[in-house]
């Protein structure tokens, strides 16, 4: 077996393997090549073997060589990070380096400059090194494996310059093992380095901490992990389209193991050339010219194609949760370019992001992409919590459609103090037929042309009628006026006619009206604007010092009373009556009531004739 074989099958081995003797290879019957299991996945054989092969932590690079340099190398360190960014692989890099010698012999000592092989590195690269041990936490937490490593830790290396014990997932340690490690942690010998590795740095003690020095390990960019792949692809012959390394690489998260894993995946899955449409059926994503075409719609209100192209979307495979996700990744970036245009360099971002990006970032207000990102991040919870994913994500879209083209509550503030007041319109404003989008009528509040307010005079006395148009209902009493609240279905203002205004004097075009006690102050305010809106004429509404005649509830009150008591003196009702002891007349309709212009009350002839044939008695 040749070196770089026996390189493939041991790198990445477990913990405390201390490797073979030097003549043990040549026991080997087969090369490792010629095994079916002999392919490493690209996350393998593409990990950094040095700190110049690390991409995205360039902080943490740094600092170390300045400690190497100058001789300031700690005892411990910790390196945390999500998952794929590398932790364990440092930790290595770290080891080759702490212990790095010449191959040659030569004099040296711990260096970041790792390009040429040491006398080491070979063994520590394939976890076979005698003095660099490596132990799994997740699968050894009790403070019996911990004793071990303190045992071992008096005893001086047998061949490197240090010993290093690598820890990783280090907080799934028990407390007992932890607060063993307490004391040798601290006061290490010389000849012990530990280097610890975990993604949840929550969960590790503080007194462990305390004594590391912590390395967060950031998550790679988009463009950076998207070039990092495009020269993986190039050095394995793989074409590959620039729009599928950019999905890929935000797939991962900034995983450097995550993208090339799902780099590993899309190469097998076509073939060695490796599409965008490809890629983005293997993840089960939407087309991200389509899904920026999907939020166009609805930016536009256009709810009837904003779903068809959601249903094609999801018809070819795509997620309805993803969809929204996509959605909302857009709208991010569409506030981002809005804020920072300059993102729009970004390498990670598609021709079609770029581009359509920015001009929508020029064309909605802020405001209005808030609005979109709450509604989104609200709706993604309710497709993935819901029965049905599709239909939940559907709603979705028509609420945002709807609320697309609405004006912000500041807009409309603004734009409604640039517009004259309704009574200053000499017609009545149309109102909107159907929300935003879906085809209907849009609603609009841009300002209108402000007209000439006519000041009033004290001296003169502006004949409302005269001045009217002949088109509109006409009222003449308070009862005409609650009826007409009535037809427009305004239930709660004709309430309020009915039983909280007192008629002083009634015109067409003039109301004097006195309030009951406790009547809203805003009455009189809503009356005049209905009317004005209602009959397109301008009407005079005003609260008179006088006391006001009846209202309308007690007008009617008496009526019914005095209805009753006249049935009553009918001798048939009067006989019911006394007849059945406890019996009362409830109330008295006719089918057909007199109108309101001939009085409500009935004649003395009604009372001397008796019920008639259309009369109704409920007792």
């Amino acid at each position: 077996m040749s070196d770089e074989q026996h390189t493939d099958d041991q790198q990445d081995g477990p913990g405390f393997d201390l490797g073979l003797p030097e003549a043990a290879p040549a026991v080997t019957a087969a090369p490792a090549a010629a095994s079916p299991g002999a392919y490493r996945v690209l996350a393998r054989k593409y990990r950094p073997q040095n700190f110049a092969d690390l991409i995205g932590q360039e902080a943490m690079v740094r600092t170390l060589r300045n400690a190497f340099s100058s001789g300031r190398i700690a005892q411990a360190y910790i390196l945390t990070g999500v998952r794929g960014v590398g932790k364990t692989t440092t930790a290595r890099i770290l080891a080759r380096a702490l212990n790095y010698e010449p191959a040659d012999g030569a004099a040296g000592g711990p260096s970041l400059d790792l390009a040429v092989m040491g006398k080491h590195c070979r063994d520590i690269i394939e976890s076979r090194h005698v003095d660099v041990m490596e132990m799994d936490a997740a699968s050894n937490t009790s403070i019996n494996d911990i004793r071990e490593i303190i045992e071992s830790a008096r005893y001086r290396p047998v061949m490197a310059r240090y010993k290093v014990y690598i820890i990783d997932e280090v907080h799934m340690l028990s407390t007992a093992a932890f607060n063993g490690l307490l004391k040798t942690l601290e006061e290490p010998p010389e000849h012990v380095k530990f280097i610890f590795a975990t993604t949840e740095i929550r969960k590790v003690p503080v007194t462990v901490l305390s004594r590391c020095q912590r390395f967060d390990l950031r998550r790679v960019e988009a463009g950076t992990l998207a070039a990092h792949l495009s020269g993986i692809c190039a050095r394995e012959g793989v074409t590959i389209e620039p729009e599928a390394l950019s999905i890929v690489a935000r797939a991962a998260e900034g995983s450097v193991r995550d993208s090339l894993s799902l780099l590993d995946q899309a190469i097998a899955h076509g073939g060695g050339t490796v599409s965008a449409d490809e890629v983005r059926r293997l993840l089960g994503l939407a087309d991200k010219g389509r899904v920026i075409d999907l939020f166009e719609a609805l930016m536009k209100g256009e709810i009837a194609r904003a779903l068809a192209e959601f249903r094609d979307q999801y018809d070819s495979g795509a997620d309805p949760a993803v969809i929204l996700t996509d959605l909302a990744d857009f709208t991010h970036l569409v506030t981002r370019l809005k804020i920072v245009p300059d993102a729009a360099d970004d390498a990670a971002l598609v021709e079609a992001e770029r581009v359509r990006g920015s001009e929508m970032a020029q064309g909605l207000s802020m405001r209005v992409l808030a609005r979109a990102w709450q509604m989104l991040s609200k709706g993604i919870g309710e497709v993935q919590q819901a029965p049905k994913p599709a239909q939940a994500a559907e709603m979705v879209l028509v609420r945002l459609a709807y609320a697309a083209d609405l004006p912000t509550p500041d807009d409309a503030l603004r734009r409604l103090k640039d517009q004259p007041p309704p009574s200053a319109s000499p017609s009545a404003p149309s109102l909107p037929s159907g929300g935003g989008g879906g085809g209907g009528p849009r609603l609009s509040l841009a300002p209108r042309p402000a007209e000439p307010r006519p000041q009033p005079r004290a001296d003169i006395r502006v004949d409302a009628r005269a001045a009217m148009p002949a088109e509109g209902p006409r009222l003449g009493s308070l009862a005409d006026v609650a009826a007409l609240a009535a037809a427009r279905r305004d239930l709660a203002l004709k309430h309020g006619i009915e039983t909280q205004l007192r008629p002083v004097h009634v015109e067409d075009g003039r109301i004097e009206v006195a309030l009951v006690p406790g009547a809203p102050g805003s009455l009189i305010q809503d009356l005049s604007r209905k009317l004005n809106e209602w009959t397109g004429r301008r009407w005079m509404v005003s609260v008179s010092s006088q006391s006001g005649g009846p209202t309308l509830a007690e007008e009617n009150a008496a009526v019914k009373a005095e209805r009753e008591e006249g049935i009553k003196a009918h001798p048939l009702v009067a006989a019911v009556l006394a007849r059945f002891p406890g019996a009362e007349v409830v109330d008295v309709r006719t089918r057909e009531e007199p109108p309101a212009d001939e009085g409500l009350a009935p004649s003395e002839e009604d009372y001397l004739a008796g019920p008639g044939a259309d009369d109704e008695i409920e007792f």
